[in-house]
Parts: structure tokens; C-alpha cells; sequence
């Protein structure tokens, strides 16, 4: 890795609170590219349109999706635009360029039958990690947070008589989320009976709500493993994932008259623009539930062409 890239690194790390997640993707995305540079005896402050094309072609016949390209030239876009700044170049040849052009993809989400189907049956297990697991389903829906938040809650974050959570997203900008008196329940539940039982497996005391079962602090890939075995426990195959919850959450508010802004401000976006996907999905919801209502639908509107 070039010295420019791992101050950059650092600068989003240290002073821009990227995840180390996010940091981690970006070094991906960069160091594919100066690999191709290093490939075509190219030097970064050298490249320009026709490299920047060439790459995009390369990565393509690569089989490369355009999504992946698209997150590619963001990386770099922020890299040069750094470099720009502290002068290791004068100018930023990714600021002319037009990604491509990718299908738009709504989010998944799971109907509310469905949600609450699958509380049910979790609710029917009768092993020892039930209680847990029905609490951790419970904060992801009715919540609507993502997966690091939920795996970085502190016990200290949740105000049972409030019913109100406090979540550090992105940048650790910290928000608070209401929740209902279902999900206060079990979460009191949890915490009075079976945290106590799995803290008690770890000499070193934690304050995380959720625990894994050797009474550590859960990680995300253990919120994801938590989440396929719920399936393979209740029967209910649904495709679970963290962010299924936070879709499901942000689109059944938006069917029952939510404004778009509380949304936001619910979910942490920093733009409008990212919560507006989910006038898409509830627009799609419609139209799959009036076919399903008026089978004829379909066939009318074809008829009529």
C-alpha cells in the first residue's frame, strides 16, 4: 500500500469516523485499482480519462458488476479529491467521470403476517437462547437498526420505562429510539433472567445487552449466525438478515401514513435521498397486492394495448 492511500485511510478512520468496515472496503477498491496502474506502468498522477476508462472496461470483461464499479470510482473519486487537498496531485480526473449505469434495486422486506408469524414461532422455542433471540428480533424490528448498532448497545442504553433506546450510528452520532411495550417485555425478559445466566460465563464482566453464548459482547457475524439458526429453529425460511428488520421497519411506518423526515431521522440517514427509496418499495407492495387481489388485473391492463 502507497503512502497516500494509508493516510487517507487513516484521515477516514481517525477524522472522518469511518467504521473499519467501510475503511477496509475503500482500501479494496483503491489498491485494485493502483494494482491496474502498477500493470500499465502508469503513475497516480498520470491517470487520466483514458485510464480511468480503461480500468472501468478491464474490471467489466472481469465480470465485475456495474454496482461493484460504481462503488469503485466513489472509493477513488474520495481518494483523489484527499490527495488534491494535502498536494500529492493537482487535479481530480475521477470528478469527470459518469459511472455506469446500474438497475435500481429496492429493498426486501417481510409483511407484517409474516413478521409477526415469525415471532410466534420463535416464541414457541423452548432451548435456552429463545428468550435472547426473541429480544433480538424484537430490537431489529421495531427499532430499525442496523446491525453494529444493535450489537453495540450497552444495557445502560435501554430505558425500560421510557421504552426508549439510545443507538451510536455512523460517525457515532447518537439517536433515540422509542419501542414498543411487546418489545420493552421481552427485553425485560432477557435481561432479568437469561443475560444474568450468560454473563456469569465470563470472568470479565461486559456491559452488552446481547451476549453470545460464552457471555461475550455480540459481533455482527454472530448477529447473522444468531439469525440463520432462528430459521432452522422455528421452520420459518425467510431470508433473515439484520437489515431485513430495518427495510421491513422503515416501510411499514411509510404504509401507515409515517412522515418521510421522522423516517429518516428514525433510521440515522444523513440524506432524504436514501430513506426516499422507500416510496418505491411500498409503491411495488401495492401493485403486487392489487394483482394478488384482482387476478384479472394484469390481464385487463394487457388487453387494453
Amino acid at each position: 500500500m502507497n503512502k497516500p492511500t494509508k493516510e487517507f485511510l487513516n484521515y477516514l478512520q481517525n477524522e472522518k469516523n469511518y467504521s473499519l468496515k467501510t475503511t477496509d472496503s475503500y482500501r479494496r477498491d483503491i489498491e485494485k485499482f493502483f494494482d491496474f496502474l502498477e500493470r500499465e506502468g502508469i503513475l497516480m498522477d498520470q491517470v487520466d480519462l483514458s485510464t480511468i476508462r480503461n480500468f472501468l472496461t478491464t474490471e467489466l470483461q472481469n465480470g465485475v458488476s456495474k454496482r461493484s464499479c460504481r462503488r469503485r470510482l466513489s472509493a477513488l473519486k474520495h481518494l483523489y479529491t484527499y490527495m488534491v487537498k494535502v498536494n500529492y496531485v493537482t487535479a481530480n480526473p475521477f470528478a469527470l467521470i459518469t459511472p455506469p449505469k446500474t438497475e435500481k434495486k429496492y429493498p426486501h422486506f417481510l409483511y407484517v403476517d409474516q413478521i409477526q408469524d415469525l415471532f410466534a414461532a420463535n416464541k414457541r422455542r423452548d432451548d435456552e437462547l429463545a428468550v435472547r433471540d426473541q429480544a433480538i428480533l424484537m430490537m431489529l424490528y421495531y427499532c430499525g437498526t442496523r446491525a453494529s448498532e444493535l450489537v453495540g448497545l450497552d444495557v445502560q442504553d435501554i430505558n425500560l420505562k421510557s421504552r426508549v433506546a439510545r443507538v451510536f450510528g455512523k460517525g457515532r452520532k447518537e439517536r433515540l429510539l422509542p419501542f414498543t411495550n411487546e418489545c420493552r417485555d421481552s427485553l425485560a425478559t432477557y435481561i432479568q433472567t437469561k443475560r444474568n445466566d450468560l454473563l456469569a460465563r465470563n470472568s470479565a464482566m461486559t456491559p452488552a445487552l446481547f451476549l453470545n453464548d460464552k457471555g461475550e459482547r455480540l459481533t455482527t457475524r454472530g448477529l447473522e449466525f444468531i439469525l440463520n439458526n432462528i430459521e432452522k429453529k422455528t421452520g420459518d425460511y425467510l431470508g433473515l438478515h439484520p437489515h431485513i428488520f430495518r427495510h421491513s421497519f422503515a416501510t411499514h411506518l411509510l404504509e401507515n401514513g409515517a412522515d418521510l423526515r421522522v423516517i429518516q431521522e428514525l433510521l440515522g440517514h444523513t440524506s432524504i435521498n436514501t430513506t426516499q427509496v422507500y416510496t418505491h418499495v411500498t409503491e411495488e407492495a401495492k401493485k403486487k397486492i392489487y394483482a394478488e387481489a384482482f387476478p384479472r388485473a394484469k390481464k385487463t391492463k394487457n388487453s387494453d394495448k
